[in-house]
């Protein structure tokens, strides 16, 4: 059982270390920008000092993080700050610069920072976050079907993206999560 209000700053430490990087993963998916996504892992974590709540498992605590920085990059996403915000020129990508990846990891993660947003999240909690479709519709206050729905077409909208749609075994791949 973690209690944050018997010790905020622990139960702050233990959420940092054990959600940290799926926080940061979430906002960045959100917000395309890794200063921004630090700044919503830092207001989630102040937001969770702040909550007094005891939460019974790891995991309760996890979804309850993620449902907040999901919140907060919404409120972010529709904030005047953002909206002034100049964009980069095409073709510079600093997250590619700082993580090399494989050719396959960076085609597969710059097309879906190219999808949607709606579509982005749910792909990005059910793939990279192992979340299953009810607990995502949980996280993200939708039904079930409609998550199901959004994962569906996020999958078909990212497999043309990366234009292998062709003879149909690469999005065969990419249900299975290859």
């Amino acid at each position: 059982m973690i209690d944050v209000e018997a010790n905020p700053s622990g139960a702050v430490e233990i959420a940092l270390t054990l959600f940290g990087n799926d926080i940061l993963r979430l906002s960045y998916s959100y917000l395309k920008r890794r200063e921004d996504a630090e700044d919503i892992v830092q207001d989630t974590l102040i937001r969770f000092m702040q909550s007094k709540i005891c939460f019974e498992t790891e995991e309760q605590m996890k979804a309850w993080l993620l449902q907040v920085a999901v919140n907060l990059c919404k409120d972010y996403l529709k904030s005047a700050s953002y909206k002034k915000q100049t964009s980069l020129p095409d073709g510079f990508d600093i997250a590619a610069e700082e993580q090399p990846a494989s050719e396959d990891e960076s085609e597969v993660l710059q097309g879906m920072m190219s999808l949607p947003e709606k579509y982005r999240s749910v792909l990005h909690l059910y793939y990279y976050e192992e979340y299953t479709t009810k607990e995502i519709a949980g996280i993200l206050n939708k039904k079930e079907a409609t998550v199901r729905s959004l994962l569906k077409r996020g999958r078909e909208k990212l497999a043309e993206k990366l234009g292998r749609m062709k003879d149909g075994s690469s999005y065969k791949n990419l249900e299975k999560g290859v």
